[in-house]
């Protein structure tokens, strides 16, 4: 743009440029332009202005041109006013300082042109303080600030109602006005448009005025609503919300509280979508993000009080309480400033909105808002209005009128239910955004509880569509949701109601318990850390938990229960889980806990049962205790507690049953302790190892008296909880599968759980499981009905072949079930036929019998190999089996006891003053009746026994079949019979006992009553050995009972020649025929059996010292418990008592540091043992005859048939087998324990002369002998006795040789030369035959008197010689069978050889010869001295009794040696039949030096022998045996003699030429001493090589028993023939 103001003018300033520039302006100033005029002028001054800031023109010069031009124009000095302005701000940007006063000096030459309150207007506050107009810059600052503010944003106070007070008026008269009438909102809305047009109102403070009115009116939302909504068509849309947004606003101070007015005014125009929450919400305070922190910094606050209340505080009460006042002010001091989303939230839940609602509840976090109790109860209103129909229909119980709620005005509100359907829609939400806090309104907890139950009825009985069904499921986990996550923890909250526990109980309880104990647990472990407030009620219950817990006591138990009850209704898992944890850790306080239990609800029961299963399954808690043996206290005392707790109150089982069963199928048998203590408690079935004789009696009696006699506490009223478990186990179906789970675990402990653990703790679960099985089995046949049982346990053979259940449990499982079946048919056809007569009723009771009985023989078959039913038909299998102590013989003593003691009872009624008479009345009464009941009950099972027994008549014949041998009937009975049910259970064991009496008094065919207990009693360390604590036990009773029966018979010859004396079980000629021979003869008398009870006395001796000295824990706890048992009948012998005492005093000193468990059970038998010391009888008290029995013999002699007939060798045949057996079984020792070597080489060195009396007499003249013995004098009974101590250890050596006589002296100086000798000099084969002819000579001079004899009985004897002599055929093959097989053990009936290869034999014989050496007296010597029957001719360990087949006899070869001495003695004795007693020994002494010499010369020949037939057995294995016996056949002339020697084993044959030899040794001399000694010989001899098989054993067993039988037949003919000499 070109200057106006060109440079000359200014050069030449004075001379012209002045009035050029004057010019210029007025020409400016009179331009018609006006905008341009004004434009010019302004660049006209700027210019000049410019000019005198650079200096070009002076100040004054320009201020009078100035002066000049001002007056052209109005406007002159704004103009300037502005220009200078302008310069102000450019010139206050430039850095030289001289044009800034330039420019200022100008402004104040200026001043008197423009007006200074232009300049203040224009000019900075900075120029204006320069040029002196104003002050202080920054005052002139703060006032223009406060002068602009009041003048533009400060609004006038208009109120517009008294502006245009008119027009407000007649708007609020047309709101305000009765609306009853006719009015409507458009007629209104008419007018209201009209008084905006007339008065000019504001349309924005018209619609204002419009809420307040409807705020001070809300009962006429139907008026305002519609207005409101017709005015807005003439408002923008956001107004309405932004007008509320003010409203809202308003009242935010902290002060204010906002109306609830507003609040409703809000809630209805949402609900009608006037406005959207949107945007009103951003309006409220306070902000989400200021909830979150508040949320957040609860739950921090719950967790610092959970904190406090945990803390132990050791500071003083005082301090604690003031710290709780301070809290309690602090509490006071802090209103919550008002919350507006939450006001909102209510009015929107009171109004019905309950979709806007939600939406406000979803911005919270969960439960915020509901924990406001405002909120909370507003929701619970809206759903007491929604349920309300449907609750009517079906949720009011019977007879209660209740208070019917209206619904809701508001037609937008949520649907009223009218099916379960609809309450799933909208009503469960609802629940869900109350979660806990349903707990301030206990009146919809109990409405939504009984819509529940009605709901779960409904889904019950639904037979509907599979739609239904469907629509049913997704309602039915809708409704546990709703439980888990609303009612239980709103249970929590709630102040202990009773009524709503059990409320909710009424609805549980249609629950499955899978699903309840769900909700428990979830309840439990996660909902209490949900939510502030639940964390908070967690640590006040545990708290309160303490306190009380803290003074429970057994006295206080009401008051602590009152409080357990109180606490339990509303938080019954936090509290029952601190309860749980001090019981398992005092014991002591289960009893006062389970007292105090009384005040609990239905639900607090089921809960406390959920609480128990969970600490049992806790997989944090050890099971067992640190030494790994004991199972841990804490189960132990859970499981008692168990018991207690189910039986004292109705808590539901299945779970806790369930849980077992749970467990037994993972294969841990741990928590059967539980279920043991359940069944014991509850149904009042103990299970003790530690019954007293007369328990064990009453158990073998009826219900009553077992309840009365058989337990040891008296358990009474148990009928109720009994009834309990058995509907719990039949509803669940756990009866059966926990019995199966049972037996199969008992297995299942040794071989799978038992792997790693202690043989101790094994030992233990073993017991556990066994005993929790027997106990079961009890509970379940005593209180199902026949057909619960029946239809419940499967067949037999199902039990064993499907469940593979082992045959004990599954008959002991099927046992209740025959009984009940047999008396349900015998009562059928009682009724059927009312025939009175006992025998129609046997008859009956037979049949049933019969009909029951048959499907179970056919059943059992398939138990067992074909092989097995040889010897024993099914039918005695499963008689045995399916019979019980009840069956075979009343408690007549227990019954009476019983009976007495309740006579007694009511006699103490009778003298007891202070007894009030009713109560008397009823205790006589209750007595009277039980009296009663019991007499009825002995009457009822007197006739059942009998009826059993005259079963048992019928049946037994055809009970054995004895299609092998009788020994081998034996075995299968043993092995499959008595040996598994022994150890079943104490009551079992009785009853094997009782079977075996019952099984001989019946007379039964083919059942040898005297192997049998010659099998029980012979080999007992195996069985002890593998028994387990209780077993043991129970092994222990059943060896008391038999022996309880033995000596019965040992102690009184009448009872014994009653009894026993003409019995098949005592035949001791064993025929393999059918044939039993009624003959006396045959029998065994009366004095032979005492010598086998001592046998059997001694060869106990000899287990119990073997065990006790083996040093294996379970082998020294059992025979200690074994012995203790036994203790009433054994010891008897003095010596052989002696001999246990003092190996049980050296276990108490070994064992006092190491093992104290079984150091104290070893002192509890010795000091019981001491106690029955002066009850112990010398040895020769126990077996010898008195001498008037001598009279006896001719009768005896006369009636049997001779026995010359009998070739010699079938007797020395036996006494070679069973040196065999012996001797195989020994060796089997040396490798098992050395402990008991030196019992074993002394008994091997005492058996080889034993044998040595001459053959022909041996087997006749035991019983002479015997006589002749007892007839001695005094002098030298003494001498006996002193012989027999017995002598097992080396402490024994010394005690055996102070106690002897010279004589005694001479005897072991003659025996050690014996010794010496012997082993320098075996002898050939050719000698030995030598020996055999003279035998046979002998024999045949004397039987010459008893020829006619001989004759009748050779035909026999021939008839029996056949039979074996095809099992010797049969022997061989087996025997090339087991060579080859590797001495596989397979038995085979008849067979007798020994796979046993002569080397290890001879090697056996080695060993024994190295460790004679060092042997001294032993119970051998002692007992062999006398020619008695305890020659201990058995191992000392016999094979496992699970095998059982191998349980060897020995008692018959036994007595053969006996015999065979004592003929020797007896023929001496007889050749000089007037000599006087002292005569005879004076002869005796003769005898003894001779016998002594030439005993000398014949050991050395054996030992020659001997070394010669071991070369022969290692070259060749079989030509040996055959060789021998085809010679022996040619000597002897007899096929009974070469069939025995045939089958005898190899490693017997060198013995047979000794005791030949020594039989024609002891012809000639036959000095009782002498023979003693040898006898000890060959016993030691022959127990000391153990090798044999149990395979050989069989076959010698069944070879020994035809020999013995032959054997003893000739000892009778013998004695005969002595008697004619």
């Amino acid at each position: 743009m070109a200057a106006l103001l060109p440079a000359e003018w200014i050069k030449n300033w004075e001379k012209g440029g002045k009035s050029e520039f004057v010019q210029l302006c007025r020409a400016l100033s009179e331009n018609k332009n006006h905008d341009v005029g004004f434009r010019d002028i302004q660049q006209a001054l700027y210019e000049l202005a410019y000019h005198v800031v650079r200096g070009n023109l002076k100040h004054d010069q320009a201020s009078n041109v100035l002066g000049d031009v001002i007056e052209f124009r109005e406007d002159m000095p704004s103009i300037l006013a502005d220009v200078f302005c302008i310069l102000d701000i450019e010139t206050s940007c430039l850095e030289e300082k001289n044009k800034r006063d330039h420019f200022t000096q100008l402004v104040l030459a200026c001043l008197y042109l423009v007006s200074d309150t232009v300049l203040k207007e224009r000019l900075d506050p900075e120029t204006l303080e320069s040029l002196g107009l104003i002050k202080q810059s920054q005052q002139f600052n703060q006032k223009s600030v406060k002068i602009k503010t009041k003048l533009f944003y400060k609004q006038q106070k208009f109120n517009l109602l008294r502006e245009e007070n008119e027009g407000y008026a007649k708007l609020i008269a047309e709101l305000g006005q009765d609306l009853s009438g006719n009015i409507t909102s458009d007629l209104i809305l008419e007018n209201i448009k009209s008084l905006i047009g007339c008065f000019n109102l504001d349309p924005n403070r018209v619609l204002d005025i419009i809420l307040e009115v409807y705020e001070c009116r809300p009962e006429y939302d139907d008026f305002f609503v519609p207005l409101i909504e017709s005015y807005m068509y003439m408002c923008e849309p956001q107004t309405l919300c932004h007008i509320l947004g003010f409203k809202f606003k308003f009242y935010q101070d902290p002060s204010g509280e906002t109306p609830s007015s507003l609040y409703r005014v809000a809630a209805v125009l949402l609900q009608h979508n006037l406005i959207d929450l949107e945007d009103l919400y951003v309006h409220l305070l306070p902000g989400d993000n200021a909830i979150i922190e508040e949320h957040k910094r609860e739950i921090v606050e719950a967790k610092q009080i959970v904190r406090k209340l945990t803390m132990v505080v050791l500071s003083s009460e005082k301090t604690e309480e003031k710290e709780k006042e301070k809290e309690k002010e602090e509490e006071k001091t802090e209103k919550p400033p008002d919350n507006q989303k939450l006001g909102l939230l209510e009015a929107l839940l009171k109004i019905g909105d309950w979709h806007h609602a939600q939406s406000i509840m979803d911005q919270m976090p969960p439960f915020y808002s509901t924990s406001h109790k405002p909120i909370a109860i507003a929701l619970c209103q809206l759903v007491h209005v929604t349920i309300e129909p449907l609750y009517r229909r079906v949720g009011v119980p019977k007879g209660a009128k209740g208070s019917p709620i209206s619904s809701l005005p508001n037609k937008r509100a949520p649907k009223q239910a009218e099916s379960f359907e609809e309450l799933r829609k909208e009503v469960f939400n609802m629940l869900c955004y109350l979660g806990p806090h349903l707990s301030h309104d206990p009146i919809l907890f109990a409405k939504v509880v009984r819509l529940g139950k009605a709901f779960m009825k409904e889904f019950q009985s639904d037979g509907s569509k599979q739609e239904d069904k469907e629509k049913m499921e997704t309602l039915f986990s809708c409704l546990l949701s709703i439980t888990d996550q609303v009612l239980l923890p709103s249970l929590s909250l709630m102040d202990c109601n009773a009524c709503m526990s059990e409320e909710l109980w009424g609805m549980f309880k249609t629950f499955p318990y899978q699903y309840r104990y769900r909700l428990y647990g979830q309840w439990k472990n996660e909902t209490y850390n949900s939510h502030p407030l639940l964390v908070k009620v967690k640590a006040q219950t545990i708290d309160r938990a303490k306190y009380i817990m803290k003074r429970l006591t057994k006295e206080n138990v009401k008051p602590s229960g009152r409080q357990i009850g109180k606490l339990s209704h509303s938080n019954p898992t936090i509290l029952f889980d601190y309860i749980l944890s001090q019981i398992q850790k005092y014991d002591n306080l289960i009893t006062p806990v389970v007292d105090s239990l009384k005040y609990l609800t239905s639900l607090n029961y089921d809960v406390l049962a959920y609480c128990i299963i969970e600490a049992l399954a806790n997989p944090e808690k050890e099971r067992m205790k640190h030494d790994d043996t004991t199972i841990s206290s804490w189960l132990q005392s859970l499981a008692s507690f168990c018991g207690a707790v189910f039986r004292k109150y109705p808590i539901e089982l299945a779970g806790l049953l369930q849980y077992v069963a749970n467990q037994l199928k993972a294969g841990k048998s741990f928590d059967l302790l539980i279920l043991k203590e359940v069944v014991q408690k509850m149904a009042g079935i103990e299970i003790t190892e530690e019954m007293t004789m007369e328990q064990l009696e009453a158990m073998t009696g009826g219900e009553q008296l077992k309840a009365e006699g058989g337990y040891f506490g008296q358990i009474r009223n148990t009928k109720k909880s009994s009834q309990r478990l058995k509907d719990a186990l039949l509803d669940h179906d756990l009866a059966l599968p926990l019995c199966l789970l049972m037996a199969q675990q008992r297995n299942g402990v040794v071989f799978q759980e038992g792997g790693e653990k202690h043989l101790k703790l094994v030992g233990k679960l073993y017991d556990q499981c066994h005993d929790t099985l027997v106990q079961f089995g009890g509970f379940l046949a005593s209180n199902l009905s026949t057909e619960d049982y029946i239809k419940r346990v499967p067949s037999i053979d199902v039990l064993c072949n499907e469940f593979h259940t082992p045959h004990d449990a599954a008959f002991f499982l099927s046992r209740p079930m025959y009984a009940h079946h047999i008396s349900s048919k015998y009562d059928e056809l009682k009724k059927a036929e009312k025939g009175n007569k006992q025998q129609h009723k046997v008859h009956k009771y037979i049949t049933s019998c019969e009909l029951v009985m048959a499907p179970v023989h056919e059943a059992v078959i398939s138990l067992h190999l074909p092989k097995v039913w040889d010897d024993i038909s099914p039918q005695f299998y499963a008689t045995f089996w399916s019979l019980t102590m009840y069956d075979l013989a009343v408690p007549h003593s227990s019954y009476d006891r019983e009976v007495n003691k309740l006579k007694v009872q009511m006699k103490a009624i009778d003298d007891n003053q202070e007894m009030p008479p009713n109560k008397k009345k009823k205790e006589k009464e209750r007595c009277t009746a039980l009296q009663d009941k019991l007499l009825e009950e002995e009457k009822k099972q007197l006739e059942h026994v009998q009826r059993v027994l005259q079963r048992l008549k019928l049946e037994k014949d055809n009970w054995l079949l004895a299609k092998s041998t009788k020994n081998e009937t034996i075995t299968k009975f043993l092995q499959l019979c008595i040996f598994p049910r022994c150890i079943f259970s104490a009551i079992d064991a009785v009853y094997c006992a009782h079977f075996v009496e019952l099984v001989h008094q019946q007379k039964t065919p083919n059942f040898s009553t005297l192997l049998c207990y010659d099998r029980v009693f012979s080999d007992i360390i195996y069985t002890v050995a593998s028994c387990t604590e209780n077993e043991a036990s129970r092994y222990g009773r059943f060896l008391c009972c038999m022996l309880e029966t033995v000596t019965r018979w040992h102690s009184d010859r009448v009872i014994y020649e009653k009894e026993c004396g003409n019995y098949p079980g005592f035949l001791t000629i064993l025929r393999a025929t059918g044939f039993d021979g009624g003959n006396k003869a045959d029998q065994l008398d009366y004095e032979n059996f005492r010598h086998v009870v001592h046998k059997w006395h001694y060869k106990l001796t000899k287990a119990s010292v073997h065990c006790l000295e083996t040093g294996e824990y379970t082998h020294i706890r059992n025979i200690l418990i074994v012995l203790t048992k036994i203790l009433p009948w054994y010891p008897k012998v003095l010596n052989l008592g002696q001999a246990l005492e003092r190996r049980v005093h050296k276990i108490c000193q070994e064992e006092k540091e190491k093992r104290p468990d079984l150091y104290a059970l070893a002192m509890g038998y010795s000091g019981q043992l001491k106690s029955r010391k002066p009850f112990m009888i010398p040895e020769n008290e126990f077996h010898h005859k008195d001498p008037p029995a001598r009279n006896a013999v001719p009768a005896t002699v006369q009636n049997g048939p001779g026995g010359a007939g009998m070739p010699t060798s079938v007797t020395i045949n036996t006494v070679r087998l069973e040196e065999g057996t012996t001797e195989e079984t020994a060796d089997k020792l040396k490798e098992k324990s050395q402990g008991v070597v030196k019992v074993i080489n002394k008994t091997v060195n005492a058996t080889p002369k034993v044998t040595t009396s001459n053959g022909s007499s041996a087997s006749n003249s035991k019983i002479i002998k015997e006589k002749d013995d007892k007839e001695k004098s005094g002098k030298e009974k003494d001498k006996e006795k002193k012989d027999k101590t017995p002598a097992a250890t080396p402490e024994m050596k010394a005690l055996g040789k102070d106690g002897k006589d010279k004589p005694k002296e001479e005897r072991a100086n003659k025996e050690e030369k014996a010794r010496e000798i012997k082993e320098k000099t075996p002898k050939s084969d050719k000698e030995k035959e030598k020996v055999k002819k003279e035998e046979k000579a002998s024999k045949e001079e004397k039987s010459k008197t008893v020829v006619t004899i001989i004759e009748s009985k050779s035909t026999a004897e021939k008839e029996r010689e056949k039979e074996p002599s095809r099992e010797r055929d049969l022997a061989k093959e087996m025997k090339s069978k087991e060579n080859a097989k590797g001495g596989e053990k397979v038995p085979v009936a008849g067979s007798l050889k020994s796979p046993v290869p002569r080397s290890e034999t001879s090697e056996s014989e080695r060993e024994q010869k190295r460790r004679k050496v060092d042997t001294h007296s032993s119970p051998s010597h002692s007992s062999t001295v006398k020619g008695t029957a305890v020659l201990p001719k058995v191992p000392l360990v016999s094979e496992n009794y699970s095998s059982s087949r191998v349980i060897s006899v020995h008692f018959l070869q036994d007595n053969l040696n006996e015999l065979k001495e004592s003929s020797a003695k007896h023929y001496i004795n007889h050749t000089t039949p007037t000599l006087s007693k002292s005569k005879e020994r004076e002869v005796e002494k003769k005898d003894l030096d001779k016998s002594r010499e030439r005993s000398r010369e014949r050991e050395k020949k054996d030992e020659k022998d001997r070394k010669d037939r071991k070369r022969d057995h290692s070259n060749s294995d079989r030509e040996v045996p055959q060789d021998s016996t085809k010679r022996r056949k040619e000597e002897n002339g007899t096929t009974g003699s070469s069939k025995h020697s045939k089958s005898e084993s190899p490693s017997d044959s060198p013995r047979l030429n000794e005791k030949e030899k020594e039989k024609n040794k002891s012809k000639s001399s036959g000095k009782e001493k002498g023979d003693s000694i040898k006898a000890e010989k060959m016993e030691k001899s022959s127990s000391g090589s153990k090798k044999e098989s149990r395979h050989d054993k069989e076959k010698t067993e069944k070879k020994e028993k035809r020999d013995s039988t032959g054997g003893k037949e000739e000892k009778k003919h013998h004695k005969s023939s002595d008697k004619h000499r």
